[in-house]
């Protein structure tokens, strides 16, 4: 889920951006300090989108950079579980598929891919046994998140599945009599 979050934090300017503007200066240096974090409670931070109020700043002794108490926007990406995603497959294993979503990376494990048996092929393709849906890099999906983990701050993992009723590849989404057609068609064609 997209969110707006309003921040309060002390943004440090060094004495070199004192030329600025102080709005210009603490917005660069908020741009430095959040742009592509990623936490817990924020999620991943895609942009900063405004700097609202600028307090006067603090030089503290010893450093002679400005502190200013700041008040400012950020948009992020906070992913959350059973929440529906669509994303575009950017890369394929033996043991599944990477897909970008929104302001993240996510996995979907070989046997979350599809409700059938998945076999890899070595041109980076999941292909199901009875269905013949194949997966492959560039595809539009529609999946759901079923794990997500921030044990590793700056490598955080989400997990997906396909397996749903409504979910995978964009084109296997057609209605039931069109998707059961399609498969006797590849059984006729066999």
């Amino acid at each position: 889920m997209f969110y707006k979050v309003k921040v309060r934090d002390y943004v440090r300017v060094p004495p070199s951006m004192f030329n600025l503007s102080k709005k210009d200066a603490v917005l660069q240096n908020v741009k430095l300090a959040y742009e592509n974090f990623i936490s817990k409670e924020l999620g991943f931070v895609v942009a900063i989108v405004d700097v609202g109020e600028v307090k006067e700043g603090v030089i503290i002794p010893g450093d002679g950079a400005g502190y200013y108490d700041t008040q400012f926007d950020l948009l992020t990406y906070k992913p959350e579980l059973n929440e529906l995603v669509y994303g575009r497959v950017r890369d394929i294993t033996d043991f599944g598929a990477f897909v970008e979503i929104g302001g993240a990376e996510a996995m979907v494990h070989i046997s979350q891919s599809m409700d059938d048996f998945v076999s890899f092929s070595k041109d980076k393709v999941l292909q199901g046994k009875k269905t013949g849906h194949s997966v492959k890099v560039g595809d539009l999906c529609k999946a759901r998140i079923i794990a997500v983990s921030y044990k590793d701050r700056h490598n955080p993992k989400i997990g997906l599945t396909m397996r749903q009723e409504g979910l995978g590849k964009k084109e296997w989404l057609a209605t039931p009599a069109t998707a059961v057609e399609a498969v006797e068609e590849k059984k006729k064609e066999k």
